[in-house]
């Protein structure tokens, strides 16, 4: 990365030391034996988003705020083509689906647009949104092929994250290879072809291991939105001594895939017609990322991790201009020869180490964790103007590198008033500065900063023991990003966009049952809005909106192998409070959306028929509910109308090493819209998918 100015080569220098100096520990000594629960062993270390306190019941997370833990058992049952088949299923959570393995990430939490980026996406720990500060858009979502689970947190306890909690964290989990060979594969509508390979060891003594997670992909797609792609992921790590240990983890990521901005105009849906609307142009994208996790478990009472990584993204989108006149006339839209590449790249630096401490306020017990956080982002923007017949090189007519350097601190603490009742305070504290480069500009640039403070405090009460009460306030926020907050190379003066957040829940289990019930409200002080009363300034922190729901999760074994999985979401309020739309409410925000699951599970027999409701939805903030008929440009509103999908899976084993599964989703074959932005996205259409998978 370039232009990297000393005060931040003084923090990365300061935080290479924090993560070093723990090595030096470990000269000259001897492996040390693995053990459970926190303690060496194979998984490797990592910084955690979800934590259980000790041996207690599953219910008493030392989190503050709803939390949801989804299985690689729930995943294979799921049998999903992207990490957001798995997400549809969590309460709270929104869709705004565009193609059948997400290959673009869409989705809001609690009320906030599916269309924007509230919400921390990490992998392991690590941020994996292109850019939090430069430009949080989700252009890279990860495989659901690689992943052995994902954790949602939602409520206090996002303040060990950041930036952009408002909605919540998720946090997908990577595999790590167990000993041996699984080979998986499975084919379905559309031409879909799949392989996987998992491949791993570990040492004599069990505490080192290495492995290889990879999987090609490959498809005609839903109305021939095709792709192909391959992910690879290697992960290895040992205990070094008796009380540290080291993990480190290589991915690459390669799609190339036949989609595009726009969706199907209206007269095409309604008269069934299914073909890829931009049949020549190409989203391609890849990813390389490195992590080393490190953890140092100093005594009984202090551990230290650290966590290093960085990623290289790349994104060439190519565009084929339209003749709108001609896409009226035809019905459909018609292309010229002009096109253009919207080609990006993000590199992502960062150092995160976190120090736990168990110890005592006079009689009381306690638990404290103190963070920091260093990172730098930088991206390449370039427009090439070119046509059809040059294969994609031409004149390139913008070129702008935006910049940003961030360090964040927090601490929090879980102080046990009583064996029942924990209170847990923290701050977190954010302060960045973002630069703008215009190279086709004579260099011209521009650069802003911001420091937000974000208090927060929540409690945990046990009931009883089946039963805690949970509960918290705090202040989280997104930063503008450099394009708005540097718009027009003037700095806009921008606060980042602050919310403050309720909660207040439930959850347990008694018997057969369990349960989480939680209700919350969200307040928008300063969303970031057009229009400026200074000539000099396009942008201003104006805007206001107010969110208010709940969300009900219930499980129930019935017996005989069969069981009940159902969560609802309430959301009557999600509104603007000022500006040109006061009063309407939020795009891509429905009012009610609900998940249930019937499952069956036998000796090698396991089914389940799932139903997946979203209720109406906005296109835009307007609020308009008919739907363009024409080919007019810019992100089309309109009311999408609320729909039921259902999906049946089903696996049976075979024997302990062969499993064999298969799928038939939207069994009903509901057409449905999934989406807008230049057209109509509709949803998949019922689909068929059959696997297995082999363990030696």
């Amino acid at each position: 990365m370039s232009g990297v100015n000393d005060f931040t080569l003084n923090k990365l220098a300061m935080a290479m030391a924090i993560t070093v100096l723990p090595l030096t520990a470990l000269a000259g000594e001897a492996m040390g034996a693995a053990d459970d629960d926190g303690a060496l062993g194979s998984a490797g270390p990592r910084i955690e988003v979800i934590r259980v306190k000790g041996n207690q019941l599953s219910h008493a997370h030392l989190e503050t705020g709803t939390v949801v833990v989804i299985s690689r058992e729930q995943i294979d049952a799921i049998q999903p083509l992207s990490t957001e088949d798995v997400l549809r299923r969590v309460p709270g959570i929104n869709i705004k689906g565009e193609e059948e393995t997400s290959i673009v990430g869409n989705f809001g939490l609690r009320g906030l647009s599916a269309s924007e980026s509230k919400s921390l996406v990490l992998e392991d720990g690590v941020p994996v949104a292109p850019g939090l500060f430069i430009g949080n858009d989700r252009y890279f979502n990860p495989r659901i092929q690689r992943m052995d689970g994902a954790e949602i947190l939602k409520g206090s306890a996002s303040l060990r994250y950041g930036p952009s909690t408002i909605g919540g964290v998720v946090n997908y989990i990577t595999k790590t290879p167990d000993d041996g060979v699984q080979l998986s594969g499975r084919i379905g509508s559309f031409n879909m072809r799949e392989a996987s390979i998992e491949a791993g060891g570990k040492n004599a003594s069990g505490d080192g291991y290495a492995g290889v997670v990879a999987t090609h992909a490959k498809s005609d797609g839903f109305m021939d939105k095709g792709y192909e792609m391959s992910d690879v992921m290697v992960k290895a790590g040992t205990a070094i001594g008796d009380n540290q240990r080291i993990g480190v983890k290589f991915s690459y990521h390669e799609n190339d895939a036949n989609i595009s901005y726009r969706g199907l105009l209206l007269n095409d849906y309604l008269a069934g017609e299914r073909y890829n609307p931009a049949p020549d142009d190409w989203y391609l994208t890849d990813r390389k990322a490195f992590d080393l996790n490190h953890e140092w478990a100093i005594n009984d009472s202090a551990t230290l991790k650290t966590l290093v990584y960085w990623s290289d993204i790349t994104r060439d989108y190519w565009r084929y201009n339209v003749d709108t006149a001609a896409s009226n006339a035809a019905g459909r839209w018609v292309y010229t020869d002009d096109l253009t590449g919207n080609n990006r790249s993000w590199e992502r630096f960062g150092i995160e180490t976190r120090l736990s401490l168990a110890h005592t306020l006079g009689d009381i017990s306690a638990d404290t964790e103190f963070g920091l956080r260093l990172m730098r982002e930088e991206s390449d923007d370039t427009r090439i103007r070119t046509t059809r017949a040059a294969d994609r090189t031409g004149l390139n007519d913008r070129h702008i590198v935006d910049s940003a350097d961030s360090i964040a601190g927090y601490v929090q603490s879980r102080i046990e008033l009583s064996d029942r009742l924990a209170v847990t305070p923290g701050l977190r504290v954010e302060s960045y500065e973002q630069k703008r480069v215009v190279l086709t500009q004579d260099n011209a640039s521009a650069k802003t900063s911001n420091t937000e403070f974000l208090p927060g405090v929540g409690a945990t009460f046990e009931l009883t023991p089946s039963a805690q009460l949970y509960g918290g306030v705090y202040r989280a926020f997104s930063p503008a990003s450099n394009g708005v907050a540097l718009d027009g190379l003037t700095d806009q003066k921008l606060d980042g966009e602050r919310a403050t957040n309720y909660e207040i829940g439930i959850r347990g289990s008694e018997g057969a049952l369990s349960y989480e019930v939680a209700a919350f409200a969200m307040d928008f002080s300063n969303q970031v809005v057009t229009g400026n009363s200074d000539p000099n300034l396009s942008q201003s922190n104006a805007g206001k909106t107010e969110h208010r729901g709940m969300e009900l999760a219930l499980a129930y074994d019935f017996g005989a192998g069969f069981s009940l999985d159902t969560n609802a979401t309430w959301i009557p309020t999600s509104k603007f409070k000022t500006g040109d739309h006061q009063g309407n409410r939020l795009p891509y925000a429905p009012k009610f959306m609900a998940n249930i699951g019937l499952n069956y599970s036998a000796d090698k027999l396991k089914a389940a028929l799932t139903a997946h409701h979203r209720g109406e939805q906005y296109g835009d903030p307007s609020n308009q509910v008919a739907l363009p008929t024409g080919a007019g440009g810019g992100i089309w509103g309109g009311l999408l109308p609320a729909y039921t999908v259902l999906d049946l899976t089903a696996q049976y084993s075979v024997s302990s090493e062969f499993t064999l599964f298969g799928a038939v989703k939207n069994l009903t074959d509901k057409q449905y819209i999934a989406g807008l932005r230049q057209g109509i996205y509709v949803g998949p259409e019922r689909s068929f998918e059959v696997g297995f998978r082999y363990r030696f």
